[in-house]
């Protein structure tokens, strides 16, 4: 007999948005009328709808005044399963965000563009140029299955690594909205020139008898109201977590047999970052290990556990609405049963593993077909033009020039694939002129390994700096790591401006998640590879007091580390309490800049962190330091020349020794000498 999937309905009322999904016709409305209005900006109901189509609204903060209209303007993020940019679809973004963005492009940590600064009266000219040319916007955004990712790497020697990147658009495929509204609204009806539809992923999308999907239903698989809230998905390698596989909703690890064909996939779930400060029922929460399926099956497990997330999620309370909520309410074994129950069979045992890296792919790289690929360092995922680094020239000059594929990566970097071995002068020339470096061991690794959101002025939801501040944050550890004598080491910092956690700060070994305007939540012991979470460590440091709280922590690590230890690894396994302690008596020795000594020779270092409450999430510490303003003894400071600085800073990095004690024995040599 077959099953039809449970009426959308619960004994608890449902959320607003709820009931603005049910009333939107599946999407249309009320973007559609609005779409046509002379207006500046859309009703909330409308932005709501529109996030679906992969646009939110923003406002400018920086141009806010006082008793004027907002500056409105429209964000636009594409759909790119895979990370996979085609020519022309490149070359479209860059023109579109001349034309009517703001100049730049912001690679996304879920290997998609976004495009900033678009007025509502050029967002339908912008999202039908998109679909016209190989693109996409349609559930970027939105209660649904957002960009599908896989590891950017084209490898063409490595069977599994195909696999991946195969799966993850048959599964975007599969789980793309049915609805007609965005090719009415968009296109004015006009279905896009594409590729006929995979047949076994339309049939997949169809099939039922376990109650996966909705009868005659213009969406057979979400349904009237869609999901509760955002789902994510990725499919990798096993050994590759270049796409954080732990933070996913739904994560596919390919396996293959020793001649490296496809048998199938190892399933995880449960994973989600976005958390609520001061609501501890809100959580960051790493993916478990589910089961194993087969390939033959693999469309009917991930509808399974969609359709037990769609129809079991909360859509009461939108903060309790994400997968690992239910996950971690029901327990694995309960949520097994009910995927199991969609699925209509039982689930496969886990398979073994190897350890999870975490891999870049910068620089040169063989393919295994005989060309190349280039991988491109892109801080902050911000391509743009300023001053001598002409990066977005030099990218738009080599995709016209030799018509190459684009890849983006989930650390928001880009790919450049299939080039030629001759071809290889020419793209160097290209980037070299542009003041766009190539080699990934040029690259400080603190910046390499970083991630941040773009956060202000556009976010709407951001409550701190994060794209912006970074690279001064960056550099100031960069400083206080040479001075305490660590000048070769570097670990992976994450900076979000609020507590969504959109550049996976709690994976960091070190994050900064916005808690009040130039102050952030410290996040430490993550790992080096992202699969291990970190854990909430002082609830408010002002950026001011930097130097105050980590230098303690870095000279503890220095005197007690293991070897080969990282700083994420140090600790995870000392632990707070010991880092506190060693805190506690350690006499700071450095301050932020701009602060000085006043008259008695102290330095007040401010900061208002307060004691958090022990919850789940901070596995049972306590996550936060009472009060972080202290008055300590400064030694004096001198000020010297940036050449001899930088002279100084190699002969430290090269002798292993603190610049401050190179300093003093060279000045007291030369004292003593006199």
């Amino acid at each position: 007999m077959v099953k039809s999937a449970p009426p959308e309905t619960t004994n608890r009322k449902p959320s607003k948005l709820e009931g603005l999904k049910e009333r939107s016709n599946f999407l249309r409305e009320p973007v559609a009328t609005e779409i046509l209005e002379d207006t500046t900006h859309f009703s909330e109901e409308a932005i709501q709808i529109l996030k679906f189509h992969g646009s939110y609204q923003q406002d400018n903060r920086d141009h806010r005044v006082k008793g004027q209209e907002k500056d409105y303007q429209m964000m636009l993020r594409t759909r790119n399963p895979g990370g996979f940019v085609p020519p022309a679809l490149y070359l479209t973004l860059d023109k579109l965000s001349d034309d009517y963005g703001n100049h730049t492009m912001r690679v996304t940590t879920r290997q998609g563009f976004q495009l900033h600064g678009i007025l509502k009266k050029n967002l339908k000219s912008s999202i039908a140029a998109i679909i016209k040319n190989m693109g996409s916007t349609l559930g970027a955004c939105g209660d649904l299955n957002r960009n599908v990712m896989a590891p950017a790497a084209p490898y063409k020697n490595k069977p599994e690594y195909q696999y991946a990147v195969e799966y993850a658009d048959k599964i975007a495929e599969l789980l793309t909205p049915q609805t007609g509204a965005y090719y009415e609204i968009w296109l004015d009806g006009e279905k896009a020139i594409s590729a006929e539809e995979n047949p076994e992923v339309k049939a997949a999308r169809q099939r039922n008898g376990t109650g996966t999907i909705f009868h005659d239903n213009p969406e057979p698989i979400y349904g009237s109201h869609y999901m509760p809230r955002k789902f994510k998905i990725s499919v990798t390698v096993p050994g590759d977590n270049s796409i954080d596989l732990y933070t996913q909703d739904l994560s596919l690890v390919v396996i293959t047999d020793e001649n490296s064909e496809l048998q199938g996939f190892n399933v995880f779930a449960g994973g989600g970052l976005g958390r609520t400060h001061n609501k501890e029922e809100t959580f960051a929460r790493k993916a478990d290990e589910v089961c194993y399926v087969s390939k033959e099956d693999v469309y009917d497990l991930v509808k399974a556990v969609v359709a037990t997330q769609r129809d079991y999620g909360d859509r009461t309370q939108r903060r309790h609405a994400r997968l690992k909520y239910l996950i971690n309410d029901w327990g694995v074994e309960k949520f097994r049963s009910q995927v199991e129950e969609y699925f209509g069979k039982s689930v496969e045992p886990f398979k073994p593993l190897p350890e999870f890296k975490y891999q870049d792919y910068l620089g040169w790289n063989e393919q295994g077909d005989g060309k190349l690929f280039l991988g491109i360092s892109i801080e902050n995922g911000r391509v743009k033009d300023e001053g001598s680094f002409q990066l977005k020239t030099a990218l738009r000059k080599i995709v016209e020039q030799f018509n190459l594929d684009v890849r983006l990566t989930a650390n928001h970097n880009l790919i450049f694939c299939d080039i030629a071995p001759e071809q290889k002068p020419a793209i160097e020339e290209i980037l070299q002129n542009h003041g766009v470096n190539t080699d990934p061991n040029k690259i400080e690794p603190l910046v390499r390994y970083a991630m941040a959101c773009p956060a202000f002025p556009t976010c709407g939801l951001a409550i701190a700096e994060s794209e912006r501040a970074i690279p001064g944050i960056l550099d100031r550890i960069r400083t206080l790591l040479d001075r305490v004598g660590l000048q070769k080491e570097h670990f992976v910092v994450r900076m979000t401006g609020c507590p969504n956690g959109c550049a996976r700060p709690y994976m960091a070994e070190l994050g900064f998640v916005g808690s009040a305007p130039d102050a952030y939540q410290l996040w430490l012991g993550g790992s080096p590879n992202q699969t291990r979470l970190a854990l909430p460590y002082m609830e408010r440091l002002h950026v001011n007091d930097l130097e105050t709280q980590l230098e303690p922590m870095f000279v503890y690590f220095k005197e007690s580390k293991e070897t080969q230890e990282s700083f994420g690894d140090f600790c995870d396994r000392v632990g707070f309490d010991a880092i506190r302690e060693y805190a506690a008596n350690y006499e700071v020795k450095t301050t932020a800049p701009g602060l000085s000594d006043d008259s008695d020779g102290l330095v007040e270092a401010m900061a208002d962190s307060t004691t958090a409450a022990i919850t789940e999430e901070s596995g049972g510490q306590v996550v936060a330091i009472g009060n972080t303003t202290t008055a300590k003894k400064l030694r004096h400071r001198v000020s010297i020349k940036d050449d001899i600085y930088e002279k100084l800073r190699q002969a430290s990095e090269s002798k292993g020794k603190p610049m401050t004690d190179m300093v003093n024995e060279a000045l007291k040599a030369y004292l003593e000498a006199e």
